[in-house]
């Protein structure tokens, strides 16, 4: 399959682009689309042979559910049993934006598309050119991040192009993602609501609209690749370079001391400003105490540890609030749950 680069330059060449890709994604074929959190790999949700391509060209497990992107709310009570009071006071709040909510689905939402569940994810992208794409597509899109499964998320076009040329149609450049990390995911279906993903829209942001939501344990354990889960990212490894990753939590001065303690070859994550006291090569990843600008660069900085060629890195990791449990959660399923604190 030859995969087109399809760019948008903010010109009127960008109608020809929009209608292309839409007219791709109408007629059941694989697009990957700019969000705001990071690339999607999209789809006709209410196609099952749609939905089945994205698992094959991503490689991904088949019990690992997708989101279905919608460009309007109006959009949704055909895909749910049923509309929760809840979801219109999340969405006045949050949408559009990187949340995503789980729900009873319809019949109309095939089980290849939830991951062989009776829930379906939706959210309401904010990025331009991905609800352009979904209101003249004419159907809701299926969009897990556009990489190849397992591997970290594409926050550029070019991450989509190294994963995915030659597996899909077509490549849209909207340009870098303004987030960095997947939606935050949160299901109705439980009571309290229960958070299953960290990312932009936080705990605290979550509990000024449900005071008694809760966190899920999962976030932080590893799960067992055979319990079933509602929210993509709580189970297998994700977000991992092929190098072995490591965490490191600690002072500054004891990462340093446990550094020079170690042999062979290895490179360093590592926050900005920091990166000049070591001898080692280090691939800088945000500003410590600005968690928003670590997860801008988190995937792009584990992408680059195996363009360096390093086969193992140690990552300088910090105590986060926040977005901040969002950065922790990406790498601690990187790391494969590897952690060391000092």
């Amino acid at each position: 399959m030859q995969t087109k680069l399809l760019k948008i330059t903010h010109t009127q060449q960008d109608e020809a682009i929009l209608k292309e890709a839409a007219g791709l994604l109408a007629a059941g074929h694989l697009v990957a689309i700019p969000t705001e959190t990071v690339y999607g790999l999209a789809a006709n949700a209410l196609d099952p042979k749609a939905a089945s391509a994205i698992y094959a060209a991503k490689g991904r497990p088949s019990d690992n559910p997708l989101i279905v992107h919608v460009s309007d709310i109006r959009e949704i009570p055909p895909l749910v049993k049923q509309v929760p009071e809840t979801l219109y006071r999340l969405a006045e709040r949050f949408w559009p934006g990187p949340m995503t909510i789980i729900m009873e689905k319809s019949d109309l939402v095939p089980y290849e598309t939830s991951g062989g569940l009776d829930t379906v994810a939706i959210r309401m992208p904010s990025h331009p050119v991905a609800r352009e794409l979904i209101r003249r597509s004419g159907v809701p899109l299926a969009a897990p991040s556009a990489n190849l499964s397992g591997s970290p998320s594409p926050t550029c076009a070019q991450h989509c192009m190294d994963d995915l040329t030659g597996r899909v149609e077509a490549i849209v450049d909207g340009g870098s993602c303004e987030v960095g990390v997947e939606s935050t995911v949160l299901t109705l279906c439980t009571t309290p609501p229960t958070v299953l993903r960290p990312g932009a829209v936080t705990l605290e942001m979550l509990r000024e609209v449900l005071p008694d939501i809760r966190l899920d344990p999962g976030i932080f354990l590893h799960l067992s690749d055979d319990r079933k889960v509602s929210s993509p990212g709580m189970k297998y490894k994700h977000y991992s370079p092929k190098a072995r990753v490591v965490l490191v939590r600690g002072p500054l001065e004891a990462f340093r001391q446990f550094i020079d303690g170690q042999s062979g070859d290895f490179g360093i994550l590592c926050f900005s400003g920091e990166e000049s006291g070591f001898s080692r090569p280090c691939i800088v990843y945000g500003v410590k105490g600005d968690a928003a600008s670590q997860a801008k660069h988190l995937f792009d900085a584990l992408r680059k540890v195996d363009k360096e060629q390093m086969k193992l890195v140690y990552v300088r990791i910090a105590d986060g609030e926040g977005i901040g449990q969002a950065v922790y959660n990406r790498l601690l399923r990187a790391a494969g749950f590897d952690e060391i604190r000092l």
